[in-house]
């Protein structure tokens, strides 16, 4: 009777199996292409805010090679001000200065000013160390070389020497 019952369900048994596997693979399939799917949605989403992050990025510092570039020729301007004396030149000099750095200001650059303020490795460049009584330690007690920032984004450390203490 085995074999009977064996033969008479066999064909239908082995049509609902195969049906069963075919929905089975077709909702396999489904839930992978579906998956597949919401990844490159967000792959995608992510790579457009990635750009945008990266074009605002750019206009915001799209000056920050030619304000590097001029950083050195404003420390030499200002040190033949310095040098210049009382004489008239000297006064169109310091004009000249103040219109550039309004001018530098205007773009965003602005100056590191250390000189009394707590020694930061991210904007100060250590020179030396020298003992202090006024100063306290862990303090610049002198700014050697002005540090500049483009916005948020830092140009040159300034560089300092920084008080050990007494």
């Amino acid at each position: 009777m085995s074999d009977e019952t064996e033969a008479t369900t066999s064909p239908a048994a082995a049509a609902d199996l195969t049906e069963e596997n075919s929905i089975n693979q077709l909702q396999s399939d489904l839930d992978r292409f579906r998956d597949l799917a919401l990844r490159s949605q967000a792959d995608f989403d992510n790579f457009r805010k990635r750009s945008a992050r990266e074009k605002e990025d750019a206009i915001k510092y799209a000056n920050a090679s030619l304000l590097e570039r001029l950083i050195p020729i404003i420390d030499n301007f200002e040190l033949g001000l310095a040098h210049a004396g009382d004489s008239p030149v000297a006064a169109g000099l310091s004009m000249v200065a103040k219109q550039l750095t309004d001018f530098l200001a205007d773009s965003g650059l602005t100056v590191i000013d250390a000189t009394g303020q707590p020694f930061d490795p991210n904007l100060h460049e250590a020179l030396a160390q020298e003992k202090s009584n006024t100063v306290p330690e862990g303090h610049v007690i002198r700014q050697v070389r002005k540090g500049f920032r483009l916005k948020d984004r830092l140009l040159r450390p300034a560089n300092v020497i920084v008080s050990k203490g007494k």
